[in-house]
């Protein structure tokens, strides 16, 4: 390759982005970009109608188990029995 020829083949290389259009043709890809995501926005908001959400009814009333286990634990925390006696005076 010659000098004339690398010189010319750098020049190719590095030619200025608003002369060449590729700037015109990056922009008009996003302006596409953001119109079909707005026109996606649009479309989900319009025709997907909200169902209605039934409302949530919690029972509050324990059942048999629940009550025996929590009557266990009463009782198993009030019954302790001590290994060891205190005395009546501290020496």
């Amino acid at each position: 390759m010659s000098l004339k020829q690398k010189k010319s083949a750098t020049n190719d290389e590095l030619t200025n982005p608003f002369e060449s259009g590729q700037i015109k043709n990056y922009l008009l890809l996003y302006g596409g970009v953001v119109v079909i995501m707005v026109l996606f926005f649009i479309a989900t908001t319009l025709f997907n109608e909200p169902g209605k959400v039934a409302k949530k009814e919690f029972n509050t009333e324990l059942n048999a188990t629940q009550k025996s286990k929590q009557l266990q634990e009463i009782n198993s925390t009030k019954i302790q029995k001590r290994e060891f006696k205190l005395l009546k005076n501290a020496y």
